[in-house]
């Protein structure tokens, strides 16, 4: 008796854009490839109106827009999803300068000192996710854990742009 498959809404592939990415540190290399690691084991991504994946994204900058290209599983293109980068600018900006100290305190800071840098670095974190979770609300279904991890991207990308 044949079973039915039910539609799989996950990314199977992430690549950046590497004419929008800029050299990173170690640390920043460290994030991307975290980031990406736990997409392909756990996420949830659902354009609207796809009948399943799982997908493969590029994501990439153009034009001072952030670009969400989705391809099938053969190669096939999905669609584009394309967000203006103004609303994220704050956010990045501010989470760039938590890091900064945040990877600075590490080094020879109190624990004390580095876990409240830390607090900090996550709320931003988490608010650049929601951000972008409302942003794709009607384009692409994703829970906050795949916002997250977008998001860590989105900054890696943010760099050169």
């Amino acid at each position: 008796m044949p079973t039915t498959q039910k539609p799989v809404y996950r990314i199977a592939s992430v690549t950046l854009d590497e004419h929008s990415v800029a050299r990173r540190t170690r640390e920043i290399e460290q994030e991307r490839e975290i980031a990406i690691y736990d997409l392909l084991e756990d996420s949830n991504f659902r354009p609207e109106g796809s009948p399943g994946g799982p997908y493969h994204l590029r994501l990439g900058i153009a034009e001072s827009r952030l670009v969400f290209d989705i391809r099938l599983e053969d190669g096939a293109e999905h669609g584009r999803v394309i967000l203006s980068l103004t609303s994220f600018r704050r956010v990045v900006k501010d989470y760039f300068l938590i890091c900064e100290s945040y990877f600075s305190a590490i080094r020879n800071a109190p624990p004390s000192q580095i876990e409240a840098i830390d607090m900090g670095r996550r709320g931003l974190h988490d608010e650049g996710s929601q951000l972008l979770k409302d942003r794709l609300a009607g384009k692409i279904e994703i829970d906050f854990d795949t916002a997250r991890r977008l998001f860590t991207l989105i900054c890696v990308l943010h760099l050169k742009a």
